[in-house]
This record gives C-alpha cells, structure tokens and sequence, in this order.
C-alpha cells in the first residue's frame, strides 16, 4: 500500500517546483540575453534608412586606430523647436556611431551629453562658449560643428540631414596626423593674426580656425620666395601696399600649376598688384567705393547690408537658405571680367551683390558728397564677391569618380569684416568659414548623401475630430465595460 505524502512533504515539493521554476526562469532570459549580446541581428525596415550608416562610413569607423569623443550641447527641453529636432536627430545617429565602433577597442566612439548651463565649467574646460554646438575631440584636436552645419535648407525650410557626411567627415580628417595648414601672406601692411584691435584684428578669426582643426600661420613672401609646400589655402587679408611681380608670380604658380587655393580680401583704395593674376582667373578688381543709399542696404555707420546671389554655390547656399545678409565696411567692386577670354574650363561666379540703388563711386578721393555720375560711375547692382575655379576638362564633361584638385579663388570687395569688431556679426563668420572649406576640399572629400526629412501630417474637420474625442471619452471605455459584463455573464452560468 502507497504511502500517503504527508503536508510538510507536499510543502517541500511545491517550494522545490518553484523554485526550479523560478532557476528555468532566469536561466531562459540569461541564455536570451547572450544570444542578444553575442549574435544580435539588426534590420533597418525604415524607408530612409534613418537607422543604419553607409558602408563607407563603416567601414573608415571599423578601421579607427584612435578613440573619438563627441560632446553634444543641444538638449531635449530646447524651447526652439529647431533645437529639439536637431536633438532627436543628432542623438538617433550617434548611437549608431556608438554601436559600430563597439568591437573596436582601439578606436572606440564615446558619446557625452552636456548642458553648458549647468555643467558651465566642464564647458569652459572643453572651450565652449555657447549652447547648440557639437564638439568631435581626437586625442587634443578640435573639431566644432554648428547647428546651420548639418541641415541642407531651401527657402528657410529644412530638406535633409548631412549628419553622417559631417560628422564621419569631422572624424577622418581629426584622424590624420598632419593638419590642414591656412598661411596669411604679410609684409603689406595686411591685418594680422596678432592684433586684438576691433578694426584689423584678426585674432578672434585665428582662433575660430583653430577651434576647427586648421593650422594658422603668417608668411612674408618677399622673405621666403616660395609658396610652403603643405599650404592648403593662401589668405590676403587686407593688404594696404603692391605686390611686386615676383610675389605675384609666385601666387599665380600656386593657382595655375599647383591648383592652389587662395582668398583675397582687397579693400578699397589700395592698388593690389595682382592685376595680371586676376586677369588670368577672369576677376575684374575696380578703383571705386561703394554708397548705397537705400534703407535696406547701408546703415547709418556706413557698413554694407549684402544679400548673397547665388543659391547654389557652396559660399552662399547657406546663407539663402537661411536668409541671412552680410555687413562690410567699406567696399569696392570685384565682378567677372566682361572682357576676359572665353576659357570652357574657368568658372567665374558672382557670390554677393548690393542693392539696385547703390553705385560704385570713381571720385571718392577727391568727392566730399558723394553723388552718382552716369557713364561715369559703376551702377547697382554693384558685384562685391567673386569665386573663380579652373576645372579639369574632364570634370566638364560630367565624368564620375574624377577627383583631380582645380584651382580656386575667391576676391572679396572689402576686408574689415572679417576683423574682430565686425566678425561676431552674424553671417560673416560663417561666410568666410564657408570658403574656407570649399577651398579645402571639406565640403566634397566625402561624399555621403543626405537623407530626406520626411514629414507626416494628419488633417482632421472639426466633425472628425469631435468624434474621434467621442471616440476616446465614451466607447473605448463602453466596449471595455460590455466585455467585462459578458465575462462576469459567463462565469456566473
């Protein structure tokens, strides 16, 4: 006759079910877990593949050989809408970044939240000043990126987000052991780097270029008679006496033969002796000063309000987008040259122009009132800014994958505004940021296409939405109780 289990060893037999319940349990979600961990599968089913990063940009993040750290000031609680946004999106893209580097102990890709108000000496420690700004640190090299920087905008509206192009961009140019190196030619009385004066200084310029990993130094050609071979863009800002013909021709071999890079900030009232040179790139450098006596385009100081012309250029795109004007001091006019050969591989634009009711003055030396001459004066609307680029032949027949550098220059009317007292001013920093990296080659070295913003709106009649209001105040709940009443129904029979 069987035994009959007694209450204390049903007892135990209950408390050891449970608990090989409870050991099955934990053991099924650890095994689950290290599944997860060690043989993840990850799909990206959204249209634009908003979740996933190009193969390119993969593969260069695969091969790091030094670990990367990115600080993010943009937060979630923004009151600007444009923040907020900017936040989601930078926020979902660099988990992505996180992700891939994971297995790459050497190069691995560290992400930090910061809040410059409330973190302010972190901040300070880091060299930021002011909220919004993205910072890409390897190893003691800089890299800062602002907001306008990872949008592409049409008529003040954002089309798509150049996230992964800017910051993979950022991420392999800090990875290089040599730095993109900016001379600014000296020894004609040109602004200068150490100067902390408002009107020619351009020490506030000098640490903006350094904040983004370019290397700055100052160079007297009369002295060194040969153009440094590492120069990856040649600045003239503001010189106040000639070139002489050897200086000249050093800079037209660099343009020419070497297809360099240089921008040439020529204000009024002193001869350049660089004629020859601009003739060659097809820029016509005009003796005169500009008034304009409209209320939108001069102010009562006399500085210049500017609207850019070109939406396509990569100089000014930004600023048409965004709407955003320039403000020079005094100015001359640098236009295409009508009378320049007729060369199918230079491509000379016209970047920035005045108003319709501004002139190019030619008497301004001996005029104490200014006044409009006809046939005399230049009229308005009076081109200030001129980009010239000599392409390779081949690039003019629209061939793929042809990456041969091409010459570039840039002539500016004017030079004061990118002196300390005028470049807090918005627009102008980033405009001549702008050229900076278009005459660097930062806007095309890589080459990732930037991903739509999509956008979803439901519109609803105010029939609709009453009764969708209905809907959620009175029948979810009715359906939720008339199931409860069957339930109880059928039970209780």
């Amino acid at each position: 006759m069987a035994k009959i289990p007694t209450f204390r060893s049903v007892r135990w037999v209950r408390t050891l079910n449970l608990l090989a319940q409870a050991v099955l349990f934990v053991t099924l979600f650890a095994g689950l877990n290290y599944l997860a961990v060690n043989y993840a599968w990850r799909f990206d089913l959204t249209e634009n593949r908003s979740h996933s990063l190009s193969p390119e940009t993969t593969a260069y993040l695969k091969n790091l050989s030094q670990p990367v750290r990115i600080i993010v000031t943009l937060t979630e609680t923004s009151d600007n809408a444009d923040v907020t946004q900017a936040y989601r999106d930078v926020s979902g893209l660099l988990r992505e970044y996180v992700y891939t580097t994971a297995g790459n102990e050497r190069g691995k890709i560290s992400v930090e939240f910061l809040d410059v108000y409330q973190r302010r000496r972190d901040a300070e420690a880091l060299g930021i000043e002011q909220p919004n700004t993205i910072v890409v640190l390897v190893g003691n090299k800089p890299r800062i990126i602002q907001l306008d920087e990872l949008y592409q905008v049409e008529n003040n509206e954002k089309k798509a987000f150049r996230g992964e192009q800017i910051f993979t961009s950022a991420i392999l140019e800090l990875s290089s052991p040599t730095q993109k190196k900016i001379y600014f030619l000296t020894g004609h009385g040109e602004m200068s780097l150490d100067d902390v004066s408002a009107e020619r200084g351009l020490s506030g310029l000098e640490a903006e270029l350094k904040a983004r990993n370019f290397a700055v130094e100052p160079i007297d050609l009369a002295q060194s008679r040969k153009i440094p071979d590492d120069a990856a863009v040649i600045v003239i800002a503001g010189p106040q006496g000639r070139f002489d013909a050897i200086e000249e021709e050093l800079l037209r071999q660099y343009l020419s033969n070497r297809a360099g890079r240089v921008l040439a900030l020529l204000a009024p009232g002193y001869p350049t002796g660089l004629d020859n040179l601009l003739f060659d790139w097809g820029v016509l450098v005009d003796d005169v000063l500009i008034y304009d006596r409209s209320a939108s385009g001069q102010t009562e100081t006399g500085d210049l309000i500017l609207p850019a012309l070109d939406e396509k250029h990569a100089l000014t795109r930004s600023l048409l987008s965004y709407k955003i004007p320039l403000r020079f001091g005094l100015s001359r006019s640098v236009r295409p040259d009508p009378g320049r050969t007729l060369d199918p591989n230079l491509v000379v634009t016209p970047l920035v122009a005045t108003t319709e009711q501004a002139w190019g003055e030619r008497n301004y030396r001996e005029r104490v009132t200014p006044s409009y001459d006809v046939g005399v004066d230049l009229p308005g609307r009076v081109i200030v800014v001129t980009a010239s680029e000599r392409l390779p032949s081949r690039k003019i027949l629209n061939t793929p994958d042809f990456s041969v550098p091409s010459g570039r220059l840039v002539a500016y009317g004017s030079a004061d505004w990118i002196a300390n007292g005028r470049l807090g001013v918005i627009g102008n920093l980033s405009f001549f940021l702008s050229a900076v990296n278009w005459a660097t080659d930062r806007d095309i070295d890589f080459k990732v296409p930037a991903r739509p913003i999509a956008k979803f709106q439901l519109s609803l009649s105010e029939e609709q939405l009453q009764r969708l209001r209905y809907s959620l105040i009175f029948a979810l709940p009715g359906l939720a109780a008339v199931i409860g009443l069957i339930v109880y129904w059928t039970r209780r029979n």
